[in-house]
């Protein structure tokens, strides 16, 4: 039998545990951690010392934390209460002190005999516990303790001067008893396999897998941490990177058809009927993606531009080209509202181009038809037939067009118009519809910084429209704090007014949509901790749109819009909207992609401390489309200190969207970005910062890509292809595959 390499080896077993069955099961269970490896990459949050005490002054409410500091007093209580009614019942408070702060500790019952013993002032520990407000003062109850005592074999110096790792730690689990498990497996660390190859490591001076692993988890120096950081933030990066260079490299060498417009065809035709000229940035980014679709292996290339800055126009102008080439494309949108809205407007752009085989339609026309799940049959049988004989030369629908019964003639190129809300299994089952793999544009509206497109999009060439068409107008944006200040929110309604009195129009956006299904007590959800924090349930589009149009927008045409509605009935209010004969359109997200309307100059959104930063910027983006400047307006109720308001003074702040991807990352953290978030399992990334660590993710990037191109499968770095192996479990694996 081959014996279980000592990382694999699980902490929990049936004759033989590494660790007690209860420890090991409360890892497994809330922090995801089954081997001895699993464990040894689990890394202290922060270190403290223990001769310095700890900011007890700028401890978080309700977070589960670990703070080293020494008890200045402690008194038992006793008091009456219905278990105990003759003043039997006991209360030990504890005052715990770090020079910065106090903190008060608190044990009843039975619960007070052993601290009442072991907490006696001058005493140093670690106490771990939720924090939480008791008469206005901050409190730990019944936190779990570890005294900090010298071994005899200390001296008073080097006790003091020790670093102690604070590990992320669950209410289930204190961060010591992390640490005592992680001392019994430490031994293990020798026997880690190295990825990096060695040229590479000493070429940066980093030291080896084994030393960094001993070194995070028991550093004598900040030195010895900040080495170990190094060596494990290049592990993750470099590792990552060789995974995205190898998918580059596989996709080098499938084939596909070159697909080059042809002179004086569609393409031609629709550039002349355009009534204004491409933009320096749109002219850049199309002759890249013609540069792409001329070569006999897939494009794969990520378009981000900001909002409104002219991403259809390019996408449609590429589709074009195909269809000239003799090939056909498919643009794929994330909601039907959406799919509909780029058929009008490239039915609306293309005019007379896109009548192929119609009275009237152009010499070099061809058919542009619509899929979505909620079409009549006749009208899906007709758009399934001219897919199939190749008579249409674009589709743009939902998801349904990758429903097996949906046959291409031949698809040469998939337009995916915002990526991120898109399965990657979708995005797949439309790639394989070509007789050869079809080339691929993937579109965002959400920027995305260049590490992040370096790892999450790290597959894909990138091309970035950062230019405004002439013609779009500044939105204004600002922070209505409806519970401090009622008044705003009055203004809030007559600046609405105001604007539809000047013959503009409005969007109202809510989180919710408010009928039965959509509430949590009765469709038997668990309302989310932020709603369980907020005690009220999030506003709901059916109760505004009824409270406005009888309250303070009373005598306006108000309309609302929600993804439950009957597609028929969406797309009826949308074109009304559109056609400017609804005033105010009272709306969830739905809205948040794509909806163009230049008349539209103001939105309201309430609650908007519910929503992401990268989604408030999205939905900001539907104003001020036209010549008149946009007014956005953030109605809130969280308190000004709150992190909610800061989040949304940052957006009020800022049109760049960049440098609100960038708040948004850091408040939100990378999530995994193997797409791991997608299924639900904890980040891939403990070390690196996708935001911070710029620099080491550009240079693993040159290194890995380099690696692969001379050593394709890293048959001579073994080390590498193992953490390849861990790296890209199955599912991963799978995402890359599909990317």
């Amino acid at each position: 039998m081959d014996l279980v390499p000592a990382l694999q080896e699980p902490l929990q077993q049936p004759l033989k545990s590494v660790l007690g069955p209860a420890t090991a099961k409360v890892m497994a269970e809330h922090l995801g951690l089954h081997t001895v490896g699993d464990l040894l990459h689990h890394y202290p949050r922060r270190y403290e010392e223990r001769g310095q005490l700890t900011h007890l002054a700028d401890l978080p409410m309700d977070e589960h934390v670990t703070v080293v500091a020494m008890v200045a007093d402690a008194r038992l209580h006793t008091f009456a209460s219905a278990k105990a009614p003759r003043g039997k019942g006991q209360r030990l408070e504890v005052t715990i002190t770090d020079g910065s702060g106090r903190l008060q500790l608190v044990f009843f019952g039975n619960g007070v005999h052993k601290p009442h013993k072991e907490l006696l002032p001058g005493t140093r520990a670690m106490f771990a516990g939720k924090v939480s407000l008791f008469n206005r003062r901050l409190q730990l109850a019944h936190p779990a303790y570890e005294l900090l005592r010298g071994d005899s074999d200390e001296t008073v110096e080097t006790w003091a001067g020790a670093l102690i790792p604070i590990y992320p730690a669950t209410a289930k689990l204190e961060s010591w008893k992390i640490g005592k498990a992680l001392q019994t497996v430490l031994p293990s660390a020798q026997d880690a396999i190295d990825p990096l190859p060695p040229a590479l490591r000493e070429g940066r001076g980093l030291v080896t897998l084994p030393e960094a692993l001993l070194k995070i988890h028991r550093p004598h120096t900040k030195a010895d941490i900040e080495d170990a950081r190094s060596r494990l933030k290049w592990d993750e990066a470099f590792v990552l990177q060789v995974a995205l260079a190898r998918r580059r490299h596989a996709d080098a060498q499938l084939p596909a058809v070159a697909r080059r417009p042809k002179p004086s065809g569609l393409l031609t035709a629709f550039d002349d009927r355009l009534p204004f000229t491409l933009t320096d940035g749109q002219q850049k980014v199309s002759r890249e993606i013609f540069d792409d679709l001329a070569t006999e292996h897939p494009m794969h290339r990520l378009l981000q531009g900001e909002v409104g800055s002219g991403k259809t126009m390019v996408a449609l102008r590429a589709m074009l080209a195909v269809v000239d080439a003799g090939g056909q494309a498919a643009m794929l949108a994330p909601t039907e509202v959406l799919a509909q809205q780029h058929h009008r407007s490239v039915v609306e752009m293309m005019g007379e181009l896109a009548e192929g085989g119609m009275l009237g339609g152009a010499e070099h026309a061809t058919k542009v038809v619509v899929l979505t799940g909620s079409m009549g049959t006749a009208a899906r049988r007709q758009a399934m037939l001219d897919l199939a004989t190749g008579e249409a030369g674009i589709v743009i629908g939902t998801h349904a067009l990758i429903e097996d019964k949906v046959q291409f003639h031949d698809l040469g190129l998939v337009v995916v118009d915002e990526q991120h809300r898109f399965g990657v299994e979708q995005r797949d089952a439309l790639r394989g519809k070509g007789k050869q793999p079809p080339h691929l544009l993937v579109m965002t509206a959400t920027p995305i910084p260049r590490t992040v497109a370096m790892t999450v999009f790290g597959d894909l060439e990138t091309s970035v429209l950062d230019q405004l068409p002439a013609g779009r107008s500044p939105i204004a944006s600002h922070v209505v704090p409806a519970a401090d200040k009622p008044h705003f929110l009055s203004r809030a309604w007559e600046r609405v007014r105001e604007e539809v009195g000047n013959g503009h129009q409005a969007y109202v956006v809510c989180p919710r949509i408010g009928d039965d299904e959509d509430d949590p007590k009765k469709s038997g959800r668990k309302a989310s901790p932020e709603d369980e924090a907020e005690k009220r349930p999030p506003l709901a589009v059916v109760d505004v749109a009824a409270q406005l149009a009888k309250g303070p927008l009373k005598g306006l045409g108000v309309e609302v819009l929600h993804g439950r509605m009957h597609p028929d009935d969406k797309d009826a209010v949308m074109r009304r909207f559109a056609a400017g004969e609804t005033d105010v359109l009272v709306a969830t997200t739905v809205i948040e992609v794509g909806v163009n309307v230049p008349n539209a100059t103001a939105m309201v959104i309430m609650d908007a401390d519910r929503f992401g930063v990268s989604q408030l910027h999205q939905l900001r983006g539907r104003v001020g489309r036209g010549s008149a400047p946009g007014l956005c307006l953030l109605v809130t109720e969280m308190p000004e200190a709150s992190a909610a308001r800061q989040r949304l003074n940052a957006v009020a702040s800022t049109l760049d969207g960049f440098e609100l991807s960038r708040i948004d990352l850091e408040q939100r953290r990378e999530g995994d970005v193997l797409g791991q978030a997608q299924s639900g399992a904890r980040t891939s990334l403990r070390m690196l910062a996708v935001i911070d660590d710029e620099e080491i993710i550009a240079e693993a990037r040159e290194e890995a890509a380099a690696v692969v191109a001379s050593d394709p499968e890293l048959a001579g770095l073994p080390g590498l292809r193992t953490a390849l192996d861990a790296l890209l479990d199955e599912e991963r694996e799978q995402y890359l595959e599909k990317g």
